[in-house]
């Protein structure tokens, strides 16, 4: 076994204040020169805590860094009709560079209808369709953020990805998918051959056993053991639930879908839970609103 002390912690708090200084940088420089601030609304339908508390973060960077943004708040009880009719008032509004919905909506509303309403030109969050396929073909394209932010992360440390094999747990289309297209495209970080596993892969340890990049995706306290990591791999662990634990203060602790005391040993590369993987999300999302205000994708 790997000595504890040979692994390096991919820091995403870290990493994700340096690139806010660059991104606030820019957008001074940008309002210095005349040009309008980046512009990011956002919709929150219902009370969801965890949602609530994802999207007052996400504006409060907005204002730390120099972004315009506004918040539109949206009860339980909304219909699908309605919030399209939001959608669409901001995709018409030039004075909004970027969007995004919060997830998850409530269930008498289609997640699919929502994320194709949103104009490509103003889906920094990277799910409508338009950029899906962007981005499956290699063009320029609003990245998903949590995958956008895990690139960023495996470049800051200059992680060796071609060539290697890579094993994505989880196929949602916010992480998983799309993770699993990025490693595999020809570019750095890249040229893996990729494993896309989930709920019915047969012999999913083995799978897991076999990869030197390991990205656990599917939302399952601890599921990734270190009997399941290959010594010298890297792991991402893009997983974060809140687990009952009696000795915190709040009554709970954040908890990632990888082991971290059985696993990190083995490591070469891992992220940490918390302040690995999530700090580098909101990264994603105002660097493609700001690209989204330079027309960078879109004329």
């Amino acid at each position: 076994m790997t000595d504890t002390s040979t692994y390096t912690l991919l820091d995403g708090k870290a990493l994700s204040a340096i690139l806010k200084k660059e991104i606030g940088l820019e957008v001074a420089a940008m309002v210095k020169q005349g040009l309008r601030a980046p512009h990011l609304a956002a919709i929150l339908v219902g009370e969801d805590g965890a949602s609530m508390t994802y999207v007052g973060s996400k504006v409060k960077t907005c204002d730390e860094l120099g972004f315009e943004s506004t918040l539109i708040t949206l009860k339980p009880e909304t219909t699908e009709a309605e919030l399209l009719e939001e959608i669409e008032a901001v995709n018409n509004n030039d004075s909004i560079d970027g969007l995004i919905v919060q997830l998850p909506l409530p269930k008498h509303i289609s997640v699919e209808k929502i994320t194709t309403a949103i104009h490509p030109r103003k889906d920094v969050d990277g799910f409508n369709p338009v950029n899906v396929g962007r981005m499956v073909q290699n063009l320029p394209a609003y990245l998903p953020a949590t995958p956008f932010g895990i690139l960023q992360m495996l470049e800051s440390h200059q992680v060796p990805t071609e060539g290697k094999h890579c094993v994505v747990i989880g196929r949602s289309n916010i992480v998983g998918m799309p993770m699993s297209v990025l490693m595999a495209r020809n570019g750095y970080p890249g040229n893996c051959t990729v494993t896309l596993c989930h709920s019915r892969t047969a012999n999913l340890k083995e799978e897991v056993k076999r990869a030197d990049i390991v990205i656990a995706a599917l939302g399952k306290p601890g599921f990734v053991k270190g009997d399941m990591i290959k010594p010298g791999a890297v792991v991402i662990d893009v997983g974060i639930t809140r687990v009952e634990d009696a000795t915190r203060k709040a009554g709970f602790r954040l908890a990632g879908d990888v082991d971290f005391e059985s696993v990190a040993p083995l490591c070469s590369y891992i992220t940490p839970v918390p302040g690995g993987v999530g700090p580098m999300t909101i990264i994603g999302l105002l660097q493609n609103t700001l690209k989204a205000a330079r027309h960078e994708i879109y004329s």
